[in-house]
């Protein structure tokens, strides 16, 4: 691979262990061998040599981000049960980046990897993470997904996920059953697997109505409180009408209740707002937040339990979906009526 970037083997491993400093440029040309090469290191000799790490490794997209590292804090908990050690480590949002890790972690007969979040979802990153998946289970190990679905159905993988598209289904419905029509969708990536299932949901709910998501009202965007605050004064400054927010987050629904109540807006009695996933900031906010509650902490222990023990006759199923429901706080009201 380093020939094939025309780098030293030294700079490969710079840039797969990210511990030094390496040009951006030094990066991009080793990243695309990674890719045109399909880089794995052969770990099912090491298994065969019986190289057994009693490790678990984990990947997040943020480790500041509270949606992860509290997912991340359940599967911690339940390794250490398990006499696991674990390994964490961070792709910023960078799938390229995501699947070199993966192949890395093969390398170190790791007894399970754990992908927690969402995923721009595309044909190629189906094909890649495929073959991972079957390469670390030759290798004696486990790809598991934690909220997201799987690349592929009869693929070696543990998937253990929430119901997304039913919470924002049930989110919307409580904004619906208070009268709000007009209804703004805050926050996410388009494309992204877990903002594609809330989008779904609340197109659902409103379709139930005999209602349409306005695209207008449908602004994407980073998942935290500075995208929520500053798309906010922007829908009031470009005058859109409407009497609720349904936001991608909690961070995001923070964002936006600052940007309203900064323009006299009040809330919930002018402008109703809900968020998604029932953590921090969802109680610190004036007023609280009602909120799509995810079983965090379950979904990180059930994902270990079931990866580390899917050889066991009473674990057949090694795909799982946990409930949510919506937390009824104070943050929306019935629409005004004028």
């Amino acid at each position: 691979m380093a020939r094939q970037a025309g780098v030293s083997p030294a700079t490969v491993s710079r840039v797969l262990s990210g511990n030094h400093p390496v040009a951006p440029a030094t990066r991009t040309k080793v990243m695309r061998a990674i890719r045109e090469l399909d880089y794995v290191v052969n770990a099912h000799a090491r298994a065969l040599a019986g190289s057994h790490t009693k490790t678990v490794a984990i990947i997040l997209s943020d480790v500041t981000a509270p949606f992860f590292n509290t997912i991340a804090g359940g599967i911690q908990r339940q390794a250490t049960l398990e006499g696991r050690l674990c390994l964490i480590c961070a792709s910023d949002g960078d799938p390229d980046q995501e699947l070199a890790i993966v192949s890395m972690l093969r390398e170190q007969s790791t007894d399970a990897v754990f992908l927690i979040g969402g995923i721009t979802d595309t044909p190629e990153y189906r094909r890649r993470m495929a073959r991972l998946a079957h390469a670390l289970n030759d290798a004696g190990s486990r790809l598991v997904l934690c909220g997201r679905p799987s690349p592929g159905d009869d693929l070696p993988v543990t998937v253990v996920e929430y119901d997304n598209e039913g919470g924002a289904f049930s989110a919307a419905s409580h904004l619906l059953s208070a009268g709000h029509e007009r209804i703004v969708f805050l926050g996410g990536t388009q494309g992204n697997t877990t903002t594609e299932a809330r989008t779904d949901g609340l197109r659902r709910a409103m379709a139930s109505y005999g209602l349409q998501l306005d695209p207008d009202l449908v602004a994407p965007g980073r998942l935290d409180r500075g995208f929520g605050y500053r798309a906010t004064r922007q829908l009031l400054a470009d005058g859109a009408e409407f009497t609720a927010i349904f936001a991608c987050d909690d961070p995001v629904a923070a964002g936006a209740v600052a940007a309203l109540r900064e323009a006299g807006r009040d809330v919930p009695g002018e402008v109703s707002v809900i968020g998604y996933d029932d953590l921090s900031p969802a109680e610190d906010v004036f007023p609280a937040l009602t909120t799509v509650h995810i079983p965090h902490e379950e979904l990180g222990r059930t994902a270990v339990r079931l990866a580390l023990h899917r050889d066991d006759l009473d674990r057949p199923t090694q795909h799982v979906v946990l409930g949510t429901h919506v937390v009824v706080r104070g943050s929306v009201a019935p629409r005004p009526r004028h």
